[in-house]
């Protein structure tokens, strides 16, 4: 994988993409080394070579372009798999899904040309530029702005927490412009790019966030992707629903994960009264992962085959799913390191990153407060309309 803008290899699909597959890639080449990820902040190019290679980048894309046709719902498979290992390559995975998505849904048929093959090969990846030092779930807020000058699109501002920003190729970047919201897709290599890495993060600390500064940077007159002034309606909705169905679906991994630790460690353990598994407690805190793993995985498996029907209610959905699984993996990671004890709070123990990247999934791709209000918002809608 590189970030050049280069052509893809000649297309060899190789095996296919589902939950199997996607195990079986994930517990060999990312668990083992998720704690090196973590560490290091970041994920190195070999890694990312070997997503591209098993067709993980953007499976949904069509067969035409370089893709495997997969459903949603085993994007959603994948992206639990991906994320029971580490959480910090399923945060690429979903972010290069969205620019991916956009410019498959959105984006003219040249645009989808020059793209979306390379997206899924992973000769370049997609970076989601919403984010700004002053604008976070409030999209209102955006102050990046687009004009457009003689040679296209003209782009200044500043975009912060950007997820695979370190390593993109190009970016899917919202600014204002005269009709309203746009959305634009940047080189990395445009003139008036720059990429400041951002390090020491809370969690998914190898997804080698970055700074993106656009100090009147060339975006070149194809660089609209739909119509313009309608990015907050139209496209910013659709990406941010397929973010917000990665992070559920990467949620219910970071689960399964805890539940994994915590029976293995529980089941080795001995304290004075014998095996750590035998106390009443700790079966309750087992008993209460199950549960809430298994409910989690059917509210995102749900959402999946809404959007594979093309059902609407899809988007509600998919809330209804990040935020349970969300909370539900908050919550969940924190009696993992409860359980392991001291070790469990050690720097490099899988429940302490575990712990660490659950946080972080309660706050992206919309904060849990404002889930809260978006999903009773929607009760209220249907009691109004009987």
């Amino acid at each position: 994988m590189t970030s050049s803008l280069t052509e893809p290899a000649a297309l060899d699909l190789g095996p296919a993409v589902d939950r199997a597959a996607a195990r079986r890639f994930a517990q060999t080449h990312l668990a083992p080394l998720a704690g090196r990820f973590d560490q290091d902040g970041r994920v190195p190019r070999e890694t990312l070579d070997r997503i591209g290679a098993a067709g993980l980048w953007a499976p949904f894309l069509p067969v035409e372009y370089g893709g495997r046709g997969a459903s949603m719902l085993t994007v959603g498979h994948v992206h639990e798999e991906v994320g029971r290992a580490c959480s910090s390559v399923r945060s690429l995975l979903t972010v290069h899904g969205m620019v991916s998505w956009a410019v498959l849904r959105f984006g003219g048929p040249e645009q989808r040309e020059r793209w979306l093959p390379r997206f899924a090969a992973g000769t370049v990846l997609g970076a989601f530029c919403l984010s700004e030092p002053g604008a976070g779930s409030d999209a209102a807020n955006l102050t990046t702005r687009a004009t457009r000058g003689a040679r296209g699109w003209v782009i200044d501002g500043v975009k912060r927490w950007i997820t695979g920003g370190q390593r993109a190729g190009l970016f899917l970047v919202f600014a204002r412009t005269g009709g309203g919201i746009g959305a634009f897709l940047v080189p990395r290599d445009a003139p008036g790019v720059t990429v400041t890495p951002i390090h020491g993060m809370l969690g998914t600390r190898g997804s080698m966030l970055a700074e993106i500064t656009f100090d009147g940077a060339q975006a070149g007159p194809d660089a609209l992707v739909g119509p313009d002034g309608f990015a907050a309606g139209m496209v910013m909705t659709g990406v941010l629903d397929l973010g917000r169905y990665s992070v559920a679906a990467g949620s219910v991994g970071i689960l399964q994960a805890c539940l994994d630790a915590c029976a293995r460690y529980s089941a080795q353990r001995e304290v004075s009264s014998g095996p750590l598994c035998d106390l009443q407690l700790i079966r309750a805190k087992l008993s209460d992962m199950v549960t809430d793993t298994r409910a989690a995985r059917l509210l995102y498996e749900e959402a999946g085959r809404l959007k594979d029907r093309g059902d609407a209610g899809t988007i509600m959905a998919t809330w209804v799913a990040k935020y349970f699984a969300s909370v539900a993996a908050a919550r969940h990671a924190a009696e993992a390191v409860q359980i392991h004890g001291a070790a469990g709070c050690a720097p490099g123990h899988p429940v302490e990153r575990l712990f660490r990247d659950a946080k972080v999934m309660e706050i992206i791709e919309g904060s849990n407060e404002i889930q809260r209000i978006t999903i009773a918002a929607d009760a209220y809608r249907e009691v109004a309309h009987g």
